[in-house]
Order: structure tokens, then sequence, then C-alpha cells
């Protein structure tokens, strides 16, 4: 587990560009986003926006960078590499649980730089002390995504089928999980949708602790997160262990 947790790690620290790449969407969502309908949501009460909308763009640095964590599957796959893993003296659960908390460790740095970056853009948590927290929830939601994507992946061999099946889970995910607006007020199907997101329970999560406001507690939050990602590890771990190179 801490080879493979070691070899994710290495991989996104040697990658220069794709630190820096993977930071430009959330920059552009947030600024253009913030400073753009900043104006309309004060003028309709609701307060700071570039507040609400931290921790949503948050949550979407750290769903696409975990949730394609399971493309490496098949990348090795394709190269070999996978093969060579799977025919070590080490169990396949194993093998998967460190290449998920590896994804899942690199998604929710990538989280933290991106809360970083907020920063001289304007944003401010409630209480600094709360911040440890919040990378304690992040982690929870990069590690709930990694397992999904390393089970989507278990069942995949090709590359382009396993972009278009996640770009189909993930936009959806981002999009009505209320992260670009509250949920307070929206239609009654919209918020029945956010209720079986569990990317809204990240965010949730997230808000409650950076901006002291959330819809459920943050108890619920943690409980459905930690629920989720659990299910998502077994499946993953069961799909993994049929997984045939």
């Amino acid at each position: 587990m801490y080879i493979m947790w070691l070899r994710e790690m290495k991989r996104f620290l040697r990658s220069k560009s794709r630190i820096v790449g993977a930071l430009g969407q959330p920059l552009l969502y947030f600024l253009s986003l913030g400073y753009g309908l900043g104006a309309v949501f004060q003028a309709a009460g609701r307060g700071n926006y570039i507040e609400f909308l931290a921790p949503g763009i948050i949550g979407m640095s750290i769903i696409f960078t975990s949730i394609f964590n399971g493309m490496q599957v098949i990348w090795d796959r394709q190269f070999g590499f996978l093969k060579e893993t799977l025919v070590a003296p080490v169990s396949r659960l194993a093998i998967m649980l460190g290449r998920t908390f590896g994804g899942a460790t690199v998604a929710a740095l990538q989280g933290c730089l991106v809360f970083i970056i907020m920063i001289p853009a304007g944003f401010r948590p409630y209480d600094w002390a709360l911040v440890v927290p919040a990378i304690l929830v992040m982690f929870l939601v990069a590690t709930l995504f990694s397992g999904l994507g390393m089970m989507v992946a278990s069942l995949l061999r090709d590359m382009q089928g396993f972009q278009l099946i996640m770009n189909f889970l993930v936009m959806p995910l981002f999009f009505l999980s209320g992260a670009l607006f509250p949920l307070q007020g929206a239609p009654t199907a919209l918020q029945d949708v956010a209720y079986i997101d569990p990317l809204s329970y990240g965010i949730d999560g997230m808000r409650s602790l950076l901006i002291n406001t959330s819809n459920y507690s943050l108890g619920i939050d943690v409980a459905v997160l930690v629920g989720i990602a659990a299910l998502f590890i077994i499946l993953g771990s069961y799909f993994f262990s049929k997984i045939q190179v």
C-alpha cells in the first residue's frame, strides 16, 4: 500500500505542468464567477459570493483530480505496468487501496493549493483553526471519488470510454451539488437531486467549517462521506480483484 501511495505522490510532485494545469480551471471559475456574479449575489441579499463560491471551487478541483485517478489504471494496463504489479506476491486489495489513497492524497493536496491561491483573491475562512478539519473533509471527498474512479476503471479497458463515462458522471455531480449556487430556494426537484449527490455533502461540510454556513449538520456530512467512500472502496476492491490483463 505504501509503495503504491508513494508512486502516486512522486508522479504528482515530478509533474510541474500537471500541478499548474490543474489549478487553471478552478482559478478561472473562481475569478470569472466570483467577481462576475458577486454583485448580483449581494444584490439578492445572500452575502459575499466569493466566500460562498470558494468551497465549491475547492470541491471541483478535488473531484476532477481524484476521479480521473482511475485513468492511471487503464494506462498501466495498456503499457504493462499493471500486469507486473498484479503478479507480485501481495494482495490485490493492498494494491487497490494504495492507489486509491495515493490518488486521494494528490487530490486533497490539489484542493489545498486551490485554497491557498484563493486567499490573495479575496477569500478568508471564518475561523483559521477550522482549516485543518476542512482539509480532513477534503480528503474524505477525495477518497470517495478516487474509489469511484478506481471502481469504474477496473471494469473498462478503453481510455476514451473511461473519459466519456467520467465526464458524464462528473459534470452533473458538480453542477447539481450546489457548488455554484445556493440550494435554498431552488426548485424541489433540484434539491432532491442534490440530496442524493455525495459531493453536496462534501461541499456543505467545507462550507460549514470555512464560512460557517451549511444545509445539513457537519455530523451528517461526515457520516455520508465516510459511508459512501467505504461503499466505493468495497466495490472497487471487488472489481479490482477480478481484473484481468
